[in-house]
């Protein structure tokens, strides 16, 4: 019997890959989990070259000085890195993307499907605001044609791009990553050359009235906040097809790696961007830097970027529709579904809410992220309530498990109220940790108080050891 029940499911892994559904629904097979730590790490670079960072840098030296951005960079490679680590392992391990890790760490089928539905309008809107940087640079070099045009243009160019899956992402970061780097430093030396707008050392920078720490500080790291959940779940897409005997490494690269490049050296150029030319648009200042040339290197980026954001996206509603609908109709329809509505939200405007919708994104991330870390470290390697593996299939899950559910709602919508400004001005810059902290306690208590019955409707013997985490 247990060797029929391996065999379904090694039938039905097989066919998805054959359609390119890249294991959406289910466990990658160990045979199939052939890629090395660096083709990984290169796929996660799609994220970590977007000029997004360019941006985040630029404002936050603009607005509260050079130094407290630096600062806020490097909290955030070190939160975002260890993050990324122990979820690049739980999903090295176990095979599987935080959708169907979520499943048996904490949340229930269903409980996962709320986490997957918003973890999917996520890379939607990750995608319309990247789509628009793009938008805004071509439209900058030639203002005579409608933007309008350019969003269905550039919409409609990363959804083939993302057809036959994750082999194909490899190639297309692999063989654009060497442009990326000349364009990079063409922009590096055209703005070297280009007389600074601010006198002294780039660092040095503040405007008036800010000073290095306090409140300029605080609302640097808030806004890293908006950003840094997103990068540690994004590894969980690409981790689980990493190779078994590259996984020492591999971990590490893929959780740190990339958040060294996304906030030190991406966010780390856009401050020195940003205090040199006076600009905190990368749209408008890498096309007055390299004119032409400038628009094609902002079109590259943002088609690295958002052809991870459309896969991860399509990953998500896949799970969604799969877990609460009993709709599988293959993550092509979701790369279709995932492009479309990012242009739906480019030509409605997403960048007039973008705050709002960034602070809950954070807040949200951050705590989803926290949970299924502190239920692998500490509930199930530490304490050893539940299982000591991740169970994906409804017939042997409940549809919610409090642990997980009520930690993440609970930690969610009083990390929201403090972002929002009601628990004062500490909070508000912290609210994405302060939601995280909370969510750790808060899995940790449910966990010991219902004693990890909500997990498995049963024990099962069909899942092969090395997928063990405890």
């Amino acid at each position: 019997m247990e060797a029929i029940e391996r065999k379904e499911n090694t039938t039905s892994n097989s066919s998805s890959e054959d359609t390119g559904d890249d294991y959406s629904l289910g466990r990658v097979p160990r045979d199939k989990r052939n890629m090395g730590w660096l083709s990984i790490t290169n796929i996660t670079f799609g994220i970590a070259t977007a000029i997004f960072y360019f941006q985040m840098g630029s404002v936050m030296a603009l607005q509260f000085g050079a130094m407290n951005a630096i600062i806020s960079a490097v909290y955030a490679i070190i939160v975002a890195g260890i993050l990324g680590t122990f979820i690049a392992y739980l999903s090295a391990k176990s095979g599987m993307n935080v959708n169907l890790l979520s499943r048996g760490g904490g949340f229930g089928y269903i409980g996962a499907s709320l986490t997957s539905f918003i973890y999917a309008t996520n890379f939607i809107m990750y995608c319309a605001l990247e789509g628009m940087i793009l938008v805004s640079a071509v439209h900058e070099f030639l203002p005579n044609i409608p933007e309008w045009i350019w969003i269905l243009i550039f919409g409609t160019l990363v959804i083939p791009l993302n057809w036959f899956g994750i082999k194909q992402l490899d190639k297309l970061q692999k063989w654009s990553l060497p442009l990326f780097f000349v364009f990079l430093i063409a922009a590096i030396i055209m703005a070297a050359t280009t007389p600074s707008l601010y006198e002294g050392s780039f660092w040095s920078f503040m405007p008036e009235e800010a000073q290095v720490g306090g409140t300029a500080l605080l609302l640097c790291i808030g806004m890293q906040h908006g950003i840094m959940g997103l990068t540690p779940l994004l590894a969980s897409d690409y981790a689980r097809f990493l190779k078994p005997k590259d996984m020492k490494i591999g971990i590490f690269a893929i959780g740190f790696i990339p958040q060294i490049f996304c906030f030190g050296i991406m966010g780390g150029l856009g401050i020195w961007f940003g205090v040199r030319l006076g600009e905190p648009n990368p749209g408008v200042y890498i096309v007055l830097l390299l004119g032409v040339w400038g628009a094609l290197f902002t079109l590259l980026t943002q088609i690295r970027i958002n052809v991870t954001n459309i896969y991860s996206g399509s990953l998500s509603l896949s799970s969604f529709f799969e877990n609460v609908f009993k709709f599988t109709p293959g993550r092509r329809f979701w790369v279709v579904v995932t492009g479309v509505a990012a242009i739906a939200l480019m030509l409605g405007g997403i960048v007039n809410h973008l705050e709002l919708a960034m602070t809950f994104q954070g807040v949200f991330l951050m705590t989803w992220a926290t949970i299924l870390v502190v239920d692998a470290i500490i509930v199930k390697k530490i304490l050893k309530i539940g299982p000591g593996y991740y169970e994906a299939r409804q017939e042997n899950l409940y549809k919610w498990n409090p642990v997980g559910v009520v930690s993440l709602i609970t930690a969610s919508v009083l990390g929201t109220i403090a972002a929002l400004g009601f628990m004062g001005e500490f909070l508000q810059s912290t609210a994405a940790f302060f939601a995280s902290l909370l969510a750790a306690i808060l899995t940790i208590v449910l966990a010991i108080s219902t004693k990890g019955k909500f997990y498995v409707t049963k024990e099962v013997n069909d899942i092969e050891k090395e997928d063990y985490i405890a």
